[in-house]
């Protein structure tokens, strides 16, 4: 009897209701995120504002909506930049192999020697903060961890009779990359997606809160959670309605992640 992956259904039900309320805030919010009121400063939570007010009065619930919206966005485009070109690498380097692959993943392994958020702390100091430079420095520090997890799989992959059997009947190599073996690495590509994600997540949340990620124009879960610890003892609920948003989008992904390896274990 097929054992019910209840990690993958709760993963994939909870990032979806994040994405959804993420979503949403890009579009309309219940408070303008911005509106100053100074008869609503450091309101508590109540059903006119789900969790309370900010020093200078403005809705919690509004900000942490938004804010999701920017950290998800950045997340998902760093995995898009990072995971594409890793995904590529590994994928050549992995099926072609010889010297071009062993320069490659000695690259990869310099890149790989030192913290990536430390790293692009280093680029971002130099480049400025803002959207497009947090993007750009994550997703090209991302790309070693997925373009070894691709190869690795290449290597397996390639020595199996199907790819035997596609190289004795002529078929393109490219074909044979792209086509018969890379959607039989899918399973494995995707737990290392989700864990590019949290990565993501909490890579852009740190430097935002240091105060090098992304402009205040452009509201994080981060940067916010570094205006909230100024008055965390007068307003406990916005560091905390910051810190669960960033927990269940990491938890969500995780969920997703430890289901598709328990799948991929069960050989189901």
């Amino acid at each position: 009897m097929r054992r019910h992956n209840w990690y993958l259904r709760l993963g994939c039900l909870l990032t979806a209701v994040m994405v959804m309320f993420s979503l949403v805030g890009c579009f309309w919010t219940p408070y303008d995120p911005s509106a100053l009121s100074s008869t609503d400063r450091y309101a508590a939570p109540s059903l006119t504002h789900l969790f309370g007010c900010d020093s200078l009065g403005r809705d919690i619930f509004s900000r942490v909506m938004q804010g999701a919206g920017t950290t998800l966005s950045i997340a998902f485009a760093v995995l898009l930049l990072g995971g594409t070109a890793g995904l590529v690498i590994g994928a050549l380097c992995g099926y072609v192999g010889g010297a071009a692959d062993a320069l490659v993943m000695r690259l990869c392994d310099a890149v790989a020697a030192f913290p990536s958020i430390l790293l692009a702390l280093v680029v971002l100091a130099v480049t400025g903060p803002g959207k497009r430079n947090v993007i750009l420095a994550l997703g090209v520090l991302f790309i070693p961890s997925f373009a070894r997890l691709v190869r690795g799989e290449f290597l397996r992959q390639r020595e199996l009779d199907y790819v035997k059997a596609a190289r004795l009947a002529g078929v393109r190599e490219l074909r044979i990359v792209f086509v018969h073996i890379l959607p039989n690495t899918l399973p494995v590509l995707l737990s290392g997606v989700t864990i590019g994600f949290n990565n993501a997540v909490l890579a852009e949340a740190s430097m935002s809160y240091l105060g090098i990620g992304v402009t205040p124009q452009d509201p994080s879960l981060g940067y916010m959670l570094s205006e909230a610890q100024g008055f965390l003892m007068r307003a406990p609920w916005y560091t905390g309605a910051l810190a669960g948003t960033v927990i269940l989008l990491v938890l969500g992904a995780g969920l997703i992640g430890e289901g598709i390896r328990a799948r991929m274990g069960d050989g189901t």
